[in-house]
Parts: C-alpha cells; sequence; structure tokens
C-alpha cells in the first residue's frame, strides 16, 4: 500500500485561494535590549534598574535565566503588562526561576510516544510540534525544552533536540496506522487504538506560521482521513491582529472544502487582564448596562471565531503561582469567556518541568482555587476541570477533603482523589481512580508516594512503555509506535 504524500486536486484548489498577510508584532527578542537600553525608552519600566543588574550578573552562569528559556514579548503584551502585575510576572525573567533546577528535561516522558519526529501519539489524537517558538515566551511554558532547543536523552540512549514535525512523514504514518488499524477490525494490533482522527496543531504556536503553512497542514490531514483538527494558540493573547480577515477566510474555505472536518481553536488565557480593557486607573472599563469591555483587537478576533457556529474556540490555562492562582481572576475569565462564545476546557496543575517549584501551585491549592472559582458561575460557566499530566496519563484532581475516611488508615487529614481522564494506548485505565492522604505542599505525585491508600489507577505502579519511535527507512517499517 502507497503511504507517501503528494497533494490532490482539491488540496491543490483550497491552497490556490489561501493569502498570507504581513504582521508587524513588535517582539523583543532576549534580554541583551534590555540590558543595552536598546529597547525603546517605554518598555526600559519592564524591568527596574536592580532587576537588570540581577540578571546581568546571572548571564553566562549555571542560572542564565535565557538558558532555561529564551525571553521574548510583543508590544501588544507589553502593553496589557504595564497595568497588570500578574501579565508581567508571566513574560518578564525572574532570578527566582533557576535558584531550584530540579524538574524533568522530557515531562511525561512524551517522548516514548513519539512514532515520527515531531508528533507525539500517546492517546487517540496525535500532537504535532509544528513550529519551536512563539510571539512571546511564557516562562512556566510546558515546552520549555523545544523553545529553548535543549538536547534532551531519548528513551533509545541518544541524545538530541526536539524536531519538528514535517507533512510526509505526519501523513505517511496517518495513513499507515490507520491501514493496520483496518486491517485488524477497527482496533490497532499492537496498543488496541481505535482509528487516529484527532490532530492538534502545537509547537511553540501554531498561529506564528503563516496562513499559507496552516492551510497546508490542515489540507494535508483532511486528506489522510483526520476528522477533527485542533490550532493550540496564545496569540489572541499576545498579538490577536494575527486572526485577521485573511486567516479567517482561510478557514472558511477550508470548511467549504472539508466540510465533514471538525476544526477547534484552542487559545491560552491564563488571566482576564490578557483579553479585558482597563481604564487609566486599573479598573476593568464597562459598558452602559455594566458589561465588561474587551481590548478592542481581542475582541474583534474572538469574535471573528465565535460568529462560525462550525468552529469552536476553546480555552485552557494552567495554575501558576503569582499569574492566576486567585479565584476572583479565573471566576472572571470563566464567565466573561463563555459570554464571548468560547468554552472553559481544561485547568492544569503545573507539570514537572525544569525549576517547575518557582511556579507551580500546590495541587491540592489548585483544586481549593478552581472549586472556589466556580462558586457562582452558571453550568454552562463552569466546564473546566483541574487536569495533572501523569506519566500514565491526563488525570483529574478530582476531589479534596477535609475530613478523615472512617475506616480508612492514613486518611486523618483528608485525601486527594485523582482520575484518570485520558489512558495510553486502548485507554483501559480511564476511569480508574487513585486515593492518596492529603499533603498541602506537594507540587508534583511524588509529594503523595509515601502516602498512597488506594490505586486502582497504578499511578504509582508505573513503568516507561518499550522504545516507541519508528524511522521512515523504505520501505516503511509497520507502526509499533503505540502502547
Amino acid at each position: 500500500m502507497d503511504y507517501s504524500y503528494a497533494p490532490t486536486e482539491r488540496e491543490k484548489a483550497f491552497l490556490a485561494k489561501v493569502e498570507d498577510t504581513r504582521h508587524e508584532r513588535d517582539i523583543i527578542n532576549g534580554l541583551d535590549p534590555f540590558l543595552s537600553e536598546k529597547v525603546p525608552p517605554d518598555m526600559m519600566g519592564l524591568y527596574t534598574p536592580q532587576e537588570l543588574v540581577q540578571l546581568r550578573v546571572l548571564k553566562g552562569t549555571e542560572r542564565d535565566l535565557e538558558k532555561r528559556m529564551p525571553v521574548k514579548v510583543t508590544r501588544h503584551y507589553f502593553e496589557l503588562a504595564k497595568q497588570s502585575a500578574p501579565l508581567r510576572r508571566l513574560v518578564k525573567a525572574d532570578p527566582a526561576e533557576t535558584m531550584d533546577l530540579a524538574g524533568s528535561e522530557d515531562p511525561g516522558f512524551q517522548m516514548d510516544y513519539s512514532p515520527v519526529e515531531g508528533m507525539l501519539h500517546k492517546y487517540e489524537m496525535g500532537l504535532l510540534y509544528v513550529i519551536s517558538t512563539c510571539s512571546a515566551h511564557c516562562r512556566f511554558c510546558y515546552r520549555e525544552e523545544l523553545i529553548a532547543r535543549k538536547e534532551i536523552k531519548r528513551q533509545d540512549g541518544t541524545v538530541a533536540k526536539k524536531g519538528l514535525a514535517n507533512i510526509p512523514d505526519v501523513i505517511g504514518y496517518v495513513k499507515r496506522f490507520n491501514a493496520e488499524v483496518a486491517a485488524n477490525g477497527g482496533r490497532h494490533p499492537v496498543c488496541g487504538r481505535e482509528k487516529l482522527r484527532e490532530i492538534l496543531m502545537s509547537g511553540g504556536d501554531a498561529m506564528v506560521l503563516q496562513n499559507t503553512k496552516i492551510a497546508a497542514w490542515l489540507a494535508a490531514l483532511a486528506e489522510a482521513g483526520i476528522e477533527s483538527i485542533r490550532i493550540g494558540t496564545k496569540e489572541m493573547a499576545f498579538y490577536p491582529q494575527r486572526f485577521d480577515e485573511a486567516f479567517v477566510a482561510m478557514l472558511d474555505n477550508f470548511h467549504k472544502a472539508y466540510p465533514e472536518v471538525g476544526l477547534h481553536i484552542v487559545v491560552h488565557f491564563e488571566h482576564p487582564d490578557e483579553f479585558l480593557a482597563k481604564d487609566a486607573g486599573g479598573e476593568y472599563v464597562r459598558d452602559g448596562q455594566g458589561f465588561l469591555q474587551w481590548v478592542p483587537a481581542t475582541g474583534d478576533a474572538m469574535r471573528r471565531l465565535a460568529s462560525r457556529g462550525w468552529l469552536s474556540v476553546e480555552n485552557q490555562s494552567p495554575i501558576i503561582k503569582g499569574i492566576n492562582d486567585d479565584p476572583d481572576a479565573l471566576r472572571i475569565l470563566q464567565r466573561e469567556f463563555k459570554r464571548a462564545g468560547g468554552e472553559n476546557h481544561y485547568f492544569f496543575c503545573g507539570r514537572d518541568i525544569i525549576a517547575y517549584r518557582a511556579f507551580n501551585v500546590p495541587i491540592e491549592r489548585a483544586w481549593q482555587i478552581l472549586n472556589e472559582s466556580q462558586k457562582g458561575l452558571s453550568g454552562v460557566e463552569q466546564h473546566a476541570r483541574l487536569s495533572i499530566t501523569h506519566y500514565k496519563g491526563k488525570t483529574e484532581v478530582n476531589a479534596v477533603t477535609n475530613k478523615p475516611i472512617p475506616g480508612l488508615k492514613g486518611s486523618e487529614n483528608g485525601v486527594v482523589i485523582f482520575k484518570i481522564l485520558r489512558s495510553s494506548g486502548a485507554a483501559a485505565d480511564k476511569g480508574k481512580v487513585c486515593i492518596v492522604g492529603r499533603n498541602p505542599e506537594s507540587l508534583w505525585f511524588d509529594g503523595y508516594s509515601d502516602r498512597v491508600l488506594f490505586d486502582e489507577a497504578g499511578l504509582y505502579d508505573y513503568s516507561r512503555v518499550k522504545m516507541a519511535r519508528v524511522t521512515h527507512a523504505a520501505p516503511p517499517v509497520p507502526a509499533p509506535a503505540c502502547r
């Protein structure tokens, strides 16, 4: 069977209509422009003189902030951050980041599930690294190893930077995997997974790519039989002007050419200050009826997307110390995003990235913050759940109790209940739970390893999958990439 990629006539007709537009993001790259005072004078205020001295001292040392995570900010985001301490915290390098560099270079052992370079296939969907940068950089970024172009140790022992996905290899893998599923009666013979039907275009930020490149991915995936495509982006916060008429015209034409394919834009608003307008006094702007008003460019972008009934716009965000560990802020975020036509998807506990202790909120505190934030929200406004990504699968922090469970030793101070939301392979463990005794200081699963009370989910009995990478030699090798 032919698993190669070649554009179809339908694909070519769609791509011929795509228009690229030029965007001036006014990006400040790195700390050097601040240290040498070469940024615009008004932007020098992002860092105090004392902060710049501290950052300069750390350059070139083991605690170099930019070695851990490159610094980058757009003019649009800087203007918002001038009136918002949480937003400044999100993009400003802080010496505290490198006080403790504990953490995983490959959070969640993601590369265990990389059948071809630049692609992860752990769950029922595939994730693609289509670019390795964003318009601005979150200091807590879950993909700091990709953004910073760090070399990581693969499961086969090789050490290399994470590569980006390319269309021929990804399409070849999708076709081959789905052919093996079909030949085996609807389940893959190795992992038992059904058809690969959904793809998340991520990175980096997929919206940094030009329209023609995004369109090429959309069409190629649709022609390969992918049924649903997500575009993951924080561009709505960093540079909402990217969602212009040319971009939505491309989406409109894609929908006309491939009406059966679902499209979803997954944005990342951490704080309502990223989209709500403020007055000179720093208060949210309201209209005559009391409705909170969006930043004009962001509101325009959101309306362009939300007005298309065949396209969903969803928000997900980690809960990060000093940024959005505030029930009132999260309540406003969920309420106003839903009112604008979006859906609240997930909130996350921070991952175990390098230097995670500088950013992560304790797990139990994160649950309390989200639970408190959803008091006063309607049923449609509070769809978001709290997830934490275990090596085994995406896991919900389902409940935290304040009282002991009668007869259960170790529950004297209450318990935390985890539930597996998404399980690798054939999802055999989805819905299974793990109960641990409380530890209010725990930032990661290891904080509960000495107080496991019940673990049908196997969160504390985990072993890595066998090596799952696939090489694209000719002829193609059968894909043993799912475990």
